[in-house]
Order: structure tokens, then C-alpha cells, then sequence
């Protein structure tokens, strides 16, 4: 009875293919602003006078508090809904790039840097809001094709920004547009039809509940009730509220609806923050958070000294090595599109296209270590780009499986908490390696990969036993 009532309000294919594909466009927005300004940001604080050292520290802020405030930021958008998390991301963001472009000493710099590294988390909301979209089987093809458009955005910002840059006040110019690319893409999510996201939404939730494959997240789910919403209902995981609340609402697949949910008190919503993220940190998911880990870290020291190496090794010129990165940029990029086919032949097997993909990018990091000329580096480029890129969906993908998406914000935020520690580690350990050997930190990552597969086959088949239980 209650799958007839939901069958009047099913989101029509084409209505929900545009929102789908609205969000591609903010994804790829977003990169394309954030990627103007990055390559000029070290050159401009110079020019305000820092030193090395503190061009250094200032830079590194950004990455502190994206390692503090992504987990609390997506655990956020559970709980206040996707929409009115990520419309506050955008304007932050822009605020901050704005000021961006009116900084005129170090003291301003640092500020305008600020609530970038802390509401600069767009691209995971934007994440979540697909994953609570489409069904599981679903999933990675959609996170495929937006990391491919967000990866083409990616590879665009920099031609624009160095061709602004060029004029008198570049920088400026450069940042100022991004904060209004940023107010663009607010703009647009804003219009989105979040009704009809919504109504969607239950309807995924409703296929992944009855579908055969049960994963085990540990989240209670409630009975499925109704399907009807008002536009401006917002979903608040059952995690967050507990049997005695007073709240009004209406439970499906363990969500609970709740008419304007960023109304509620600051306090409410710190408590519903902390509560979904003790769920995530005390859950059976270390092994995945490790595995993320041990390979982000791996690739960054695949890149680290890429240039640097190119021209000890094999008296590669800069250009040339940049023709390189932008080649290897590209194909990861269009890599996004292979994602679902390549998941369909492996039957929606999730832990092992990632243990075949994690194995074939340690394969590849040795040979680019070991390679004796150019073309086998370009070989291993090559096929890199596209492992990596399969590597990165299935990972996020998996941690939905697991963890639920219910707590789909908090996941992705964790992951990308996860990711900024290796951030952190990687130039440390990077420059240690490089002590040795300019093949050092390649050869380094080769370790770390290799411990990652090691983690794999000794999980993954406890995994299965989860799911055939």
C-alpha cells in the first residue's frame, strides 16, 4: 500500500537527470574558480613581502582547517539538509575570496583565507546531495561523471587565470571573479528543485532498503511511511534524534523529516553534529579510513617531485614535464567516465575493482620509480590517471556502503579529513625520501601501497561475510 502511494510521486526521469546534471555544473564551476587562484597564490604572497618561511605557514592554513572542518561541515549538511549547507559554503567561500582580492598585506591574506578553509566544502556536499539522489547501483556512475566534470574545470582554471594575470592587477581580477563564479554557482543551487530532489530521494532510499545486498552500517532504520513532503522539509538522520522526541516527523528508511531544520537551536544541531560524528568514529570503518590514508599519501608522493625528478633523471625541461602533467590531468578526467562502465564489469563488486585498482596503482608507481627513460614514465602516467581516478569513487563509494547514507555528509567529510592528514604527512615524508634518492618518494609510495593491498586482502573477505549474513 505504501509502495502504491509513493509510485503517484516518482521524479520523472528527465526532471531528475537535471538536477543531476545542474549539480555537475556546480562542480565544475567550482573547480574552475578555486583552480584560477591556486597557482597564483604563492607568487602573490611574496609579493606582499613574506619570507619563505611564513609564505610557507600561511599556505599551510588552508590545509589545517580543511583537516579540522570538513568532518564537522558534512555531519552539518545532515543535519541542517544539503541544501542550506551548501548555499552557506558557497557564500562563505565566495565572501572569502572576495577578500581575497582585496588583500593588500599578510594580516588580510591570512584572513581572507580563513572561511575558505573552513566552509570550502562544496564538492563533498555536492557529493552527498548525489549519493542521496540516485540508488547504490546508481552511485558510481554519477560520482564518475561529476569527478570528471569537476576534473575538467580543474584543467581550464589555470589557462584563464594566467591569461588575467597577465594584465595589471591580475591577481585581483583573478579572485574577484572567482567570488562571483562562487555567487554564480549559489545562485543556481538555490533555483535547484528541491522538492523534487527530496521526493526522489525517498524514492532511491526506498529501492537500496528493499534491494538484496544489506550492509551493515550499524544505523537502526525505521519503517518506510509516506513520500509526501513540503518544499522546504529538510532529511535529519534518525541518529539525531532519538525514540522520546518530541520533533515532528516523518520516518523513512531511518530518516526522520523535519520541517526547517537550520531553524533549529545552535545547540540542537551541535549535538546532532557530535552525535553523527561518534557514530562514524567508533563504527567497523578503520580499515577503509587506513586504506584512504596509506594510498592519498602514496600518490601525493607520486607527484611531489615530479618535476624535479623529470629534470635529474632525464634532463627533462619544465615545459616539457608540464605537457606531461597536463596530459596525465586530462586523461584523469575523462577517466570519470569509465567509472561505470568499468563498475557494471565487475558487477557492482565494489571491494574488488578497489583491490584491483589499489594494486594496479602500486604496480604503476614502481615502474614510474624504476622506469630508465621518458616513454615508460608516460606509460605509467598514462594508466596512473586512470587508476587513480577509479581508486579515489571506489573508496567513497564503499564508505557510503558501510557507514549508510544516511550519514552520507559525515562519510565524505571524514574521507576528506582523512585525505588533508595526508596532505600533511606527504611533503614531510617527501622531503625525507628525497634525501636518499630523487626516486625516493616514489619509492616510498610503492611501501605504502603495498601495505594498503596487504589491508585489503586480509579485509575485504571479512567483509563479504558481513554481507552474506
Amino acid at each position: 500500500m505504501n509502495n502504491a502511494k509513493c509510485s503517484a510521486q516518482f521524479v520523472k526521469p528527465r526532471r531528475r537527470t537535471r538536477i543531476i546534471q545542474c549539480v555537475y555544473v556546480v562542480g565544475f564551476m567550482d573547480l574552475f574558480g578555486v583552480s584560477m587562484i591556486i597557482p597564483l597564490l604563492s607568487h602573490h604572497v611574496k609579493a606582499l613581502g613574506a619570507s619563505p618561511t611564513v609564505a610557507g605557514i600561511v599556505g599551510s592554513t588552508y590545509g589545517i582547517l580543511q583537516l579540522f572542518s570538513s568532518t564537522i561541515v558534512g555531519s552539518w549538511s545532515d543535519v541542517v539538509g544539503r541544501r542550506y549547507s551548501l548555499l552557506t559554503c558557497l557564500l562563505l567561500s565566495a565572501l572569502g575570496y572576495g577578500l581575497l582580492g582585496m588583500s593588500t598585506s599578510i594580516a588580510l591574506f591570512v584572513l581572507a583565507r580563513i572561511p575558505v578553509g573552513l566552509f570550502k566544502h562544496s564538492l563533498s556536499i555536492c557529493r552527498a546531495l548525489l549519493s542521496d539522489l540516485v540508488s547504490e547501483s546508481e552511485r558510481p556512475l554519477v560520482m564518475g561523471h561529476f569527478n570528471a566534470a569537476s576534473s575538467v574545470g580543474f584543467i581550464l582554471g589555470p589557462v584563464v587565470g594566467g591569461y588575467l594575470t597577465e594584465h595589471e592587477g591580475g591577481f585581483y581580477t583573478s579572485s574577484f571573479t572567482c567570488a562571483t563564479i562562487f555567487l554564480l554557482n549559489a545562485g543556481l543551487v538555490w533555483m535547484l528543485p528541491w522538492s523534487e530532489a527530496l521526493v526522489h530521494r525517498t524514492d532511491a532510499n526506498f529501492n537500496n532498503s528493499t534491494s538484496k545486498v544489506c550492509h551493515d552500517n550499524n544505523i537502526n532504520n525505521s519503517a518506510y511511511h509516506n513520500c509526501s513532503h513540503a518544499n522546504n522539509h529538510h532529511p535529519v538522520p534518525a541518529a539525531e534524534t532519538g525514540p522520546g522526541s518530541r520533533a515532528p516527523g516523518k520516518y523513512q528508511g531511518g530518516l526522520r523529516w523535519r520541517k526547517a531544520s537550520l531553524l533549529q537551536p545552535a545547540w540542537r544541531q551541535l549535538s546532532s553534529v557530535g552525535s553523527k560524528i561518534h557514530m562514524v568514529a567508533s563504527s567497523d570503518m578503520w580499515d577503509l579510513f587506513l586504506v584512504r590514508l596509506l594510498m592519498a599519501i602514496a600518490i601525493m608522493l607520486y607527484y611531489s617531485n615530479f618535476s624535479l625528478a623529470m629534470e635529474e633523471r632525464f634532463s627533462l625541461k619544465p615545459k616539457v614535464t608540464g605537457y606531461l602533467i597536463s596530459y596525465s590531468s586530462t586523461l584523469g578526467a575523462l577517466a570519470g567516465f569509465l567509472v561505470g562502465p568499468v563498475t557494471k564489469l565487475y558487477g557492482n563488486n565494489m571491494p574488488a575493482l578497489l583491490l584491483h585498482s589499489t594494486m594496479l596503482t602500486c604496480s604503476l608507481i614502481l615502474l614510474y620509480a624504476a622506469a630508465p627513460n621518458v616513454w615508460q614514465v608516460m606509460l605509467s602516467s598514462t594508466f596512473f590517471a586512470i587508476s587513480t581516478t577509479i581508486g579515489r569513487t571506489c573508496i567513497t563509494d564503499l564508505e557510503l556502503q558501510r557507514g549508510g547514507v544516511q550519514a552520507s555528509g559525515t562519510l565524505i567529510g571524514a574521507g576528506q579529513s582523512v585525505t588533508a592528514v595526508g596532505r600533511v604527512l606527504a611533503p614531510l615524508l617527501s622531503g625525507l625520501a628525497q634525501e636518499f634518492s630523487p626516486c625516493g618518494p616514489p619509492s616510498l609510495g610503492v611501501v605504502l601501497a603495498l601495505a594498503a593491498v596487504g589491508l585489503l586482502l586480509i579485509r575485504i573477505p571479512k567483509w563479504n561475510e558481513r554481507v552474506t549474513k
